[in-house]
């Protein structure tokens, strides 16, 4: 049975023992799941459940709160997408004060050893953890030899001679180059969650939008041409605006999706948005007919590119899909791409 649990202290959770793995695994790129997978693989091995241990927030937004790291892939998201590799059990630990100042020692001690009974743990290469980084693969191996556990570290993984990591790919979706990011991840880069109501602005200017809300610090901004999964088996095209909305004043980053051609009411609804290719930095406008204005133009534009880039037609959009490191098969894009047709959404 999968368990989510956010704590330290409490109970033992596997008096059966498990297999753990532990990381940010922000963004779950292929270095990541080469560490979730063999950690799964021994854990079946062994016949007990595999836990993958994460922390939220981030330690270093805890510690860099007033310029927090872009953040890739939100809690929802990583848990799921865990629990799709095949993890049993994930332990997204709540990293406060209280948790910055726990030993690497106590933490082998309490967390690893009691309340999860480990008989194996594997980790990243050069994974610290602990109060001021104390914890490593030398401790971990020299306690578990005391303790009665095995500890390994996975080789960094690389892909056309490129160290796979999640600073990488930050770098490499502010640049654009979604390409290259979808490479190093394994799939292309979406955000996912579910629709909600935002101020109905595009509706009055003939762009109704989908809205997810982003509650950290994204590592993107702009307008973008995406594809957005979980409306029809078949992706659907569209113009996205990511940030903050300058010229209505607003403050949280928000993802603003609107599909082309689209009729029908997405509130509720879990959708992903593919991105394809970025458009432009997100302004602010002096008034709303030459925002208006330039969003036909960001339309315009996302229709030509998206008729030039097919979105992958059977690899599911939703993060607890797979993609492996085979390439995803292609199909045209959809055909009210090249329509002119504006209808209403929710």
């Amino acid at each position: 049975m999968s368990r989510l649990f956010r704590d330290v202290e409490g109970g033992v959770l596997f008096p059966q023992g498990s297999v753990v793995c532990i990381g940010a695994f922000d963004g779950l790129h292929r270095g990541h799941r080469v560490l979730v997978r063999h950690a799964v693989e021994r854990a079946r091995a062994l016949g007990v459940p595999a836990v993958a241990l994460a922390f939220e927030p981030l330690p270093r937004e805890f510690f860099a709160r007033d310029t927090p790291p872009p953040r890739l892939m939100l809690a929802r998201d990583k848990v799921a997408t865990l629990r799709g590799l095949g993890i049993d059990s994930v332990g997204l630990l709540r990293f406060d004060a209280k948790m910055a100042a726990i030993t690497a020692e106590d933490f082998v001690r309490g967390m690893l050893v009691r309340r999860l009974g480990a008989r194996e743990v594997w980790i990243g290469p050069k994974f610290h953890f602990g109060h001021r980084r104390g914890g490593d693969l030398a401790l971990l191996q020299a306690m578990g030899a005391e303790l009665g556990f095995a500890a390994g570290e996975i080789a960094p993984v690389h892909l056309n001679g490129e160290r796979i990591s999640s600073t990488r790919i930050r770098e490499l979706l502010v640049a654009g180059e979604f390409g290259q990011a979808a490479d190093l991840l394994g799939r292309p880069y979406t955000i996912g969650g579910r629709v909600v109501r935002g101020q109905q602005l595009g509706r009055t200017l003939g762009f109704p939008t989908a809205n997810l809300r982003f509650p950290r610090t994204p590592a993107l901004s702009g307008i973008y041409a995406t594809w957005v999964h979980g409306v029809f088996e078949q992706p659907w095209p569209s113009v996205s605006s990511f940030g903050t909305r300058p010229t209505v004043q607003g403050v949280e980053p928000l993802l603003e999706a609107h599909l082309f051609d689209f009729q029908g009411d997405l509130y509720g609804r879990h959708i992903e948005v593919e991105f394809v290719a970025k458009l432009r930095d997100e302004e602010k406008f002096n008034d709303l007919p030459a925002l208006t204005a330039q969003m036909h133009r960001d339309a315009e534009q996302a229709r030509i590119l998206l008729n030039e880039h097919a979105s992958p037609s059977q690899q599911p959009a939703h993060p607890c899909a797979d993609a492996g490191n085979a390439s995803p098969p292609q199909q045209p894009a959809h055909p009210c791409a090249d329509s002119s047709i504006t209808a209403a959404q929710g």
